[in-house]
């Protein structure tokens, strides 16, 4: 049986506390759920207007929850500086935009990003893992591959957006190739964006697909199902 590994985006926990500036839901409490119910590892966005989740919660998730944490943040020195100090196992880089009610696609990777590349080799140099989330285009998967990034994160929004049947193969084609480059590169292949339990199954059986990143549509479901339910649902969707 192949495995591919999920990441459980619990920002949206996070979002649901917001609301009401109380302890609970508690994102720690969130985490060990996910790895408990078949989640590979815990992914959080620390956005740059703390919208959701805050820095308290990912030092609480890294200090007091045994397992893997997966790390989405814009490429800014303060995020840069953060993540050098509680050290996740990877990150992603990811673009950022002010007004945004959720991230709008890939970074854009075009010319010269002397930045950019600096902040990969510092990530890298201290061991974290380091991912960039991309369009699946090849200019911007080599962009990546040539700033030093370990993994591509295939950013799957046009897909999951897609109506009918013959759009969402030709975006899921574009899935696939992007993936056989992303491999040909001896990079890890990552994906997620809009995935949910009607569409995962596709992408989760490209080739060389190594870890699919799903987080609103878990918690969604969780609020029905509850959290344990829902992840392991979707992990078994993806196997």
């Amino acid at each position: 049986m192949r495995h591919v590994k999920l990441g459980v985006n619990i920002d949206h926990v996070a979002t649901l506390r917001q609301a009401r500036k109380e302890k609970n839901p508690d994102t720690v409490e969130a985490a060990r759920v996910v790895l408990s119910s078949g989640g590979d590892m815990v992914v959080m966005h620390l956005r740059q207007d703390r919208r959701h989740v805050q820095d308290s919660d990912l030092e609480r998730v890294r200090h007091e929850v045994k397992g893997l944490l997966h790390l989405e943040m814009a490429a800014i020195p303060e995020m840069e500086k953060l993540a050098l100090k509680l050290r996740p196992d990877s990150v992603c880089l990811v673009p950022e935009s002010p007004k945004e009610v959720t991230t709008q696609g890939g970074m854009k990777l075009e010319g010269k990003n002397p930045d950019l590349v600096k902040t990969i080799k510092s990530l890298s140099d201290a061991g974290i893992g380091v991912s960039v989330f991309a369009d699946p285009e090849p200019g911007a998967i080599r962009a990546a591959h040539n700033m030093g990034a370990d993994s591509i994160e295939l950013c799957t929004s046009r897909y999951s957006e897609a109506w009918g049947k013959k759009l969402q193969a030709k975006e899921l084609e574009k899935l696939q190739l992007a993936g056989f480059l992303v491999k040909e590169l001896k990079m890890d292949l990552h994906a997620g964006h809009g995935l949910d339990y009607y569409n995962v199954g596709p992408v989760a059986r490209i080739e060389g697909m190594d870890c699919l990143n799903i987080g609103y549509s878990i918690i969604s479901r969780a609020m029905f199902v509850g959290l344990k339910s829902a992840v392991a649902e979707m992990k078994r969707l993806i196997q």
